[in-house]
Order: C-alpha cells, then sequence, then structure tokens
C-alpha cells in the first residue's frame, strides 16, 4: 500500500508541458532536440520504496553539402553519464552518402554496438543499457548486464558503416587515444528480411582490445586489466503483428587478467506485445561471470522481468514492472515523458 500511495503522489507532480520534438529546417541546414525523463518508484524486497529516476537530452544538426553528402554533428548528455562524472553521453561528427553509407569520428558507440539487436522490453528500467534496478539492488557478485558488445564512449573513435543493401548493413569502428586501452577494433553486421507479417533480423558482432588497464565496462562488473579482450555477439529479433521474440547472448574472454574476473557470458531472450495504447513484455536474462578461470568459482545470476506500458498520449506514459534480480523480488512503477 505504502508504495502504491508513494506512486500517485509522484504521478500528481509529473504533469507534462510539452507536445512536439524541438526541430528547425531551413532548408540545407536542420536541427533536433528529442530527448526523454523517466521518474518512478521501485521497491526491493516489497519493502521501502526508493526513488528512480533516469533522463536523456539528444541534439543532432545536419547539413545537406548537396545531392550526395550531408554533414551531421550529434551531442547527447543522460543521467547516467553525469553520475559517471562524464560531460556527455557521446559527441561527433558524421558524413553520409547516400550511395555507400555513412562515416562518424568522435565519442560515440561502436559499430558493433550500434548495429547489435538487444532484448524486447516495454518498461522503464533500461534493461539493455546499464539497467536501473541494479542501481538500488546491488547484485551479489560480478554480473555481466548487457548482451550488446560494448566497448565504451571515452576513447576517440571512428566508424564506417554501409547503408542497408538489399537487408544488410555491415561496419567496422576503430578507437584509441585513451588511457582505457591502448587500441580496439570492432566490427558489425546486420541482417533484416520482411515477408508479409513476419519480419526478421539477425546480428552478429566482434570486438578485440589490447591491453586493457583498469578499463570499466559493465557497471556491474571490476574493471579489467589484462593483455587483451575479445567479445563476440549475436542476436535475433522475429516480429509478427504485433508479437516480437528476441534472442541475443554475448561472450567476453580476457587473456591473463590481473585481479578480479570480470569476464564470462551473458544470454537473454523476451518476448513483448502491442496492442492500441497497451503492451506487456516478459524478458529473462542469465549471466555466468568466472566461466573461463578454473582457479575462482563462478557466480551465476538469474534476472526475470515482465512489465506493461500504457501510452496515454504521444509524450506520456505510465510502466509497472514486476521481478527478481540478484535473488531479490522487487516491483517498480512510474511515468516517462518523451518530446
Amino acid at each position: 500500500m505504502k508504495f502504491f500511495t508513494s506512486l500517485l503522489v509522484l504521478g500528481s507532480v509529473l504533469t507534462p508541458t510539452f507536445a512536439n520534438a524541438l526541430s528547425y529546417d531551413a532548408g540545407k541546414f536542420s536541427f533536433k532536440l528529442t530527448g526523454y525523463g523517466t521518474a518512478g518508484l521501485i521497491e526491493p524486497d516489497f519493502e521501502t520504496p526508493i526513488f528512480v529516476g533516469d533522463w536523456r537530452v539528444r541534439g543532432q544538426m545536419n547539413y545537406a553539402i548537396n545531392d550526395i553528402y550531408t554533414f551531421g554533428a550529434v551531442y547527447a548528455i543522460d543521467a547516467n553519464a553525469v553520475e559517471e562524472d562524464k560531460f556527455m553521453r557521446e559527441a561527433f561528427m558524421s558524413l553520409d552518402n547516400k550511395n555507400y553509407g555513412r562515416a562518424e569520428l568522435g565519442f560515440t558507440d561502436s559499430i558493433a554496438r550500434k548495429l547489435g539487436l538487444g532484448l524486447p522490453d516495454v518498461g522503464g528500467l533500461r534493461i539493455n543499457d546499464k539497467p536501473l534496478f541494479h542501481k538500488k539492488i546491488i547484485p551479489d557478485g560480478p554480473v555481466i548486464s548487457d548482451t550488446i558488445i560494448s566497448t565504451g564512449r571515452s576513447a576517440l573513435r571512428m566508424n564506417l558503416a554501409t547503408k542497408s543493401i538489399d537487408g544488410k548493413q555491415y561496419g567496422v569502428s576503430l578507437a584509441g587515444l585513451t588511457d582505457d586501452y591502448n587500441w580496439a577494433v570492432d566490427a558489425g553486421l546486420k541482417l533484416r528480411h520482411s515477408s508479409g507479417k513476419v519480419k526478421t533480423a539477425f546480428s552478429f558482432g566482434a570486438s578485440f582490445m589490447d591491453n586493457p588497464d583498469d578499463y570499466s565496462n559493465d557497471v556491474y562488473t571490476p574493471n579489467v586489466t589484462a593483455d587483451w579482450r575479445a567479445q563476440i555477439d549475436a542476436g535475433m529479433n522475429l516480429q509478427y503483428n504485433s508479437w516480437i521474440w528476441g534472442v541475443s547472448g554475448r561472450i567476453v574472454y580476457d587473456e591473463n587478467p590481473i585481479g578480479p574476473i570480470s569476464d564470462g557470458l551473458v544470454v537473454g531472450t523476451g518476448v513483448s506485445y502491442d496492442l492500441l495504447k497497451y503492451s506487456v513484455s516478459l524478458t529473462y536474462m542469465f549471466s555466468d561471470t568466472g566461466v573461463w578461470n578454473h582457479d575462482v568459482d563462478d557466480f551465476l545470476d538469474h534476472m526475470v522481468i515482465g512489465s506493461f506500458r500504457y501510452k496515454y498520449s504521444a509524450n506520456v506514459d505510465g510502466w509497472m514492472s514486476l521481478g527478481i534480480t540478484s535473488k531479490t523480488p522487487f516491483v517498480s512503477a512510474g511515468m516517462r515523458l518523451t518530446f
């Protein structure tokens, strides 16, 4: 009862005051500002409610040089970056060629991550990007919480990606000039196919990082120092009408790691369904850390979350999640405003 009383009070002060994204278009030049804000409550072990907040703002500028080339610039910041004392989530420049593809230079995700496929989820706990529930429910051990390859956004990076040709898109990226590692190279592939009511997508990614030095990857695993780190991932989404089923997995291997173990594997699956203004999803994820090192015991973590979302309007929706992770059951609910 305490949880729902607190939720009603929270909802009464979250009245939206905007309706559309901020955008400007003047021929060859355009600008767009998008973002969201999420506020809610989470109740671990069904006891005392704890506030959960999340937000992101992203600005993008494009300039059409001619009929073929378009120059762009992106800056984004979010709650997670601020919590980690970073001044941005991503900041990069891009050059698009409508016949071939896109090049990016700056601080952003690798192409393996951008072409990767996450798990279906309609809740507000950010399952596919450093999940919010672990901010309030600390795992009993190291958890690899993301099924998509990650090599961070703090190194200067160049991404090259083809345009989608017959449903196929390829990309490579190279990163360096950072204290976290010497250099990293990533590659990604996404395949899309549509056949009437059935749509499928497949993704494959690979990454190699040379000499990670106290590198922070998943927020719930120890920083890694090793000779090198290799990662692979794969994902699939299958959509039939309003049903979406997804499965994805990621393997992380560190060569001669120093200190606590932070590599292993994570796999997950999920399903979601949309009906008018309502959406529901069920997501499961399994993490095994330390699987490659026989000198330490593995840490196994299971996560199950069911979520419900109701869309009040184009900019406002409410969500509720019920789940269990790290042996801790919880209930969570909140509202999200988008622009």
